[in-house]
């Protein structure tokens, strides 16, 4: 409670104002660089002008706009998928999406590493959740072999395998193939949480099913974000009818919140419009990402945790002290150094009480396309110089 974030004075953009001073920024999800794009900023203003801010009601009760249709249209048709369903902040799309289609009784095996709004529609489901190794297929495939074998006889019981495409806690990135194929094998439905992917895996930005090359109609359930690479708000569930269907009558987020402002709306059309109109912005990140790796790749007392072509860039502490608390200390103690003595905003991955994530702290770096080479090369030597002295005065 004592410790107060720093405080951004501009748009969260690659290089932001902090403390009235410019500083470069890997602390912000703006994977394409959208933040502050011309074609976005006309979009929103033309949507404000002509719907007003807010939408005054939920989805079934008159804050349905026509913008929302189109924005689900054009979420569907970007990812060949029958049906989407908009929500109005992104977080509450996993926690709203989850308890909809699992009850009490039913039978939920999640990585141990997902994110808090994952882990809080587990909790609201009342479901049996079972947890496997992080990213580990082998724990997964035991862990469905002794669920199946425990709950033969009972009827009607649903199952489902509930993972990230990116992972916020660690950046690794799911094999979705071998996911598919335990899937198949022991018979469990697919919960996919694309906020970290979309728009950013894949030839053309379309997630972790292109990325894979596995046909997006084997996934049950595709949940996503839109305040990271689509630099707006809300969240979005894809699928089939049905599944939308069932959301739009039963789900807790969509049917109880106002609607998402229609500008927001409008702002996520154009940012897809953008990224198909300009693919190079994806090599650009990837491209970034991999300046990123190889200059962090011998930082002292640190070592990447994540995949390398993740755009969350995820160090950890080579040896950990033994407590969680203080390996956060020492690297909130890096991430503010870095930001006071060399003006490089990132930040540790600092977690609420409240999160129960079973995953070694770090500290994230959030890599965009706008990013330019001598942002990433500052980024590089200043936490060399930083973690070198940091863990030197500890030791």
């Amino acid at each position: 409670m004592q410790y107060e974030p720093p405080v951004l004075e501009s748009a969260a953009g690659p290089h932001t104002i902090i403390n009235g001073k410019e500083v470069v920024n890997f602390a912000s999800a703006n994977y394409l660089g959208l933040i502050g794009h011309e074609k976005l900023l006309e979009s929103c203003t033309s949507a404000l002008e002509k719907y007003g801010v807010g939408s005054c009601g939920p989805r079934g009760f008159y804050g349905t706009i026509d913008v929302h249709l189109d924005c689900e249209a054009k979420i569907s048709k970007f990812l060949g998928t029958p049906d989407s369903i908009l929500y109005s902040y992104g977080l509450s799309t996993m926690f709203s999406a989850i308890p909809c289609f699992c009850k009490k009784g039913d039978l939920i095996v999640v990585d141990e590493g997902v994110h808090w709004g994952i882990q809080n529609g587990l909790y609201l489901s009342r479901s049996t959740i079972v947890y496997f190794k992080h990213n580990d297929m082998e724990s997964l495939q035991k862990t469905l072999e002794r669920v199946t074998a425990e709950n033969k006889r009972v009827k009607k019981l649903r199952r489902y395998i509930v993972v990230e495409a990116v992972y916020q806690n660690s950046g690794q990135i799911a094999p979705l193939d071998e996911i598919i194929r335990l899937k198949e094998e022991y018979r469990f439905r697919v919960v996919l949480d694309e906020s970290n992917s979309f728009g950013v895996l894949g030839s053309s930005g379309r997630g972790l099913t292109e990325y894979h090359g596995v046909p997006i109609e084997k996934i049950d359930i595709i949940t996503a974000a839109m305040g990271h690479a689509l630099a707006t708000e809300g969240g979005f569930c894809t699928g089939s009818t049905r599944v939308v269907d069932h959301q739009r009558l039963s789900s807790s987020g969509y049917v109880f919140s106002a609607s998402l402002p229609p500008y927001l709306a409008s702002a996520a059309i154009t940012a897809i419009d953008v990224l198909e109109e300009n693919p190079n912005l994806i090599t650009k990140l990837k491209e970034n990402i991999a300046v990123l790796w190889k200059g962090l790749s011998d930082i002292h007392g640190l070592t990447i945790a994540s995949n390398p072509e993740s755009p969350i860039v995820f160090l950890r502490l080579e040896k950990s002290t033994g407590s969680q608390k203080n390996d956060l200390r020492l690297l909130e103690l890096i991430a503010d150094r870095a930001l006071k003595e060399y003006l490089v905003f990132v930040v540790a991955s600092k977690r609420s009480t409240l999160d129960k994530c079973r995953l070694p702290v770090g500290i994230r770096l959030f890599v965009s396309a706008a990013h330019s080479e001598s942002d990433l090369m500052k980024a590089c030597e200043s936490l060399k110089k930083v973690s070198a002295v940091v863990l030197r005065d500890y030791n």
